[in-house]
């Protein structure tokens, strides 16, 4: 089972503070401010980058399913993420292009679908279990 760390720290209050995100691997760091997830501020935001691990995600799952049918894709995902007022993100839109050679329509949109449903991101955001740990560090 691969188990995947990520970590943020965030220092003031909400709308005047500031904060990094990183990822256990060394792969990105990166700012985050209030304004650059809730306006156009310079930096990144959670929501971009859940964006990126569904885009990614969906991407593979959808790789893997044409390839169990013997063919070899090519696949480009945009995932866009809306978060609306109140911090509630309503809808993730998953915009895909592929060139698989030798595929009819119907098996592709099937596969496709199948793939929505199936990537393990597109199972996290429909809802697992989250379990907390808090400590008070004074």
């Amino acid at each position: 089972m691969a188990v995947r760390v990520s970590s943020a720290e965030w220092k003031g209050t909400l709308k005047e503070g500031a904060g990094t995100m990183k990822l256990g691997s060394g792969a990105y760091e990166g700012p985050f401010t209030y304004a650059s997830r809730f306006e156009s501020g310079k930096g990144t935001n959670p929501e971009e980058l859940i964006g990126a691990a569904h885009a990614g995600c969906y991407s593979m799952f959808l790789s893997a399913l044409l390839s169990n049918k013997g063919f070899v894709p090519t696949i480009r995902t945009t995932a866009t993420v809306h978060l609306e007022a109140g911090s509630t993100i309503t809808l993730i839109e998953l915009d895909t292009e592929a060139t698989v050679p030798e595929i009819d329509e119907a098996t592709f949109q099937q596969l496709a679908e199948d793939a929505k449903k199936g990537c393990p991101v597109s199972k996290a955001l429909a809802g697992p279990e989250i379990r907390l740990k808090a400590k008070l560090v004074k």
